[in-house]
């Protein structure tokens, strides 16, 4: 069995992607129980009792409103978090979701191992992969990260390299399923309350309606799995970013755009309200990557006219009901407070939904290496197997 490895979003069809978007809602549901304050009542009793050998405990079972683990497919295994590049949700999400899973994750930053200092890539991804069971990796050039895969014995799956980010967008994939109801009318048959069997634990994922999707930026690691994966899903995507090649989709990115067909619902600008004529969704991500700190002064000066604002998406004909993404850290220049901070933004539950898709990721991909296409069941036989 050949080892699978994720580093876009790009090399998996349309129902893979799916899959671990509707993975990632059922363990979403499935966890979500066990994290909540439990109180005393509802808590497992113990019990002391006597008995001609001396004192023994005896443990009172107590079903908790019926809860069910998640799947355990990393029960007594440990992910190697190689990350080159500091991060807060993608580091706390993938600490977090591995737990979740019965297994443990293993930071190791640039400071911590031999890795570019003493010891090759080569050599570090055959070590690594032969005391753990995964490893997730941020790195800088994506030229690293596909050096790590071509060497490891076990799965490498991208937690951000210099072209794409695809963990990002299963999580805005996800945000936007479960808010579809904000872009549609209700109707009969998706606003009943039918009760779904027992056995069945999960609610379906909420259908996505074909939306209208605007990134403001430049060609970015985020916007690129954007490109060759929302096009596919049925939906338009218009970029607005400022003329000049920095700012321009790298060709290797731009050539894998075309191989998957989704140039035809793309549409490139450089005025910003052009962009957003139609948008139901406007993104936007940060304009100073890591490493572009010296750029800050040009780049600021190129992104004048391009801060998401009510006016901007008023003036440029957005849809009445926009709703906005950022991937996060978020700078006031991007994005002003009214939008950040009000009802049209959808920032944390899209930062809390990086959780939930990772968990997705690291139980098909590290767990149980199968990144098919297959529909996941959750009835109750299925998830005690």
């Amino acid at each position: 069995m050949s080892v699978p490895h994720l580093m876009t979003l790009a090399d998996l069809s349309v129902p893979q992607i799916n899959r671990l978007v509707r993975h990632s809602f059922a363990l979403k549901q499935l966890s979500t129980p066990w994290l909540k304050p439990m109180p005393r009542r509802s808590m497992p009793s113990i019990t002391t009792t006597k008995s001609s050998t001396g004192t023994g405990l005896k443990t009172k079972s107590k079903k908790v409103n019926d809860l069910r683990l998640p799947s355990q497919s990393l029960f007594n295994k440990t992910i190697a978090l190689l990350f080159s590049k500091r991060s807060t949700r993608t580091r706390v999400s993938a600490e977090t979701a591995a737990v979740l899973l019965g297994g443990r994750a293993l930071f190791l930053g640039k400071e911590d191992i031999q890795l570019g200092v003493n010891e090759s890539v080569r050599d570090s991804a055959r070590v690594l992969g032969g005391m753990c069971q995964g490893i997730f990796a941020r790195v800088g050039d994506h030229s690293e990260i596909e050096e790590l895969a071509e060497h490891c014995p076990v799965p490498v799956l991208n937690a951000l390299s210099s072209l794409w980010h695809p963990t990002q967008i299963l999580a805005d994939i996800l945000t936007l399923h479960e808010h579809s109801h904000l872009f549609t009318s209700p109707s009969p048959s998706s606003t009943s309350t039918s009760t779904p069997p027992k056995s069945l634990r999960v609610r379906e994922l909420p259908p996505l309606p074909p939306l209208t999707i605007t990134w403001l930026g430049d060609s970015s690691n985020v916007l690129h799995d954007i490109l060759v994966s929302l096009p596919r899903m049925g939906h338009k995507v218009r970029v607005g970013a400022p003329k000049g090649r920095a700012y321009e989709c790298p060709e290797e990115v731009w050539r894998r755009v075309v191989e998957l067909g989704c140039e035809e619902n793309i549409y490139w600008t450089s005025d910003p309200r052009e962009a957003v004529n139609g948008a139901d969704v406007v993104v936007t991500d940060t304009w100073i990557s890591m490493g572009q700190e010296a750029e800050k002064e040009q780049r600021l000066k190129d992104f004048q006219g391009y801060q998401v604002t009510e006016a901007l998406c008023a003036e440029g004909g957005a849809k009445e009901n926009w709703k906005f993404l950022h991937c996060l850290p978020r700078k006031q220049h991007e994005v002003d407070d009214e939008v950040f901070y009000g009802p049209r933004s959808l920032v944390f539950p899209e930062a809390d939904n990086r959780k939930w898709t990772i968990m997705a990721c690291f139980d098909l991909l590290f767990g149980k290496w199968d990144l098919e296409a297959e529909a996941e069941s959750y009835s109750r036989k299925s998830e005690e197997s």
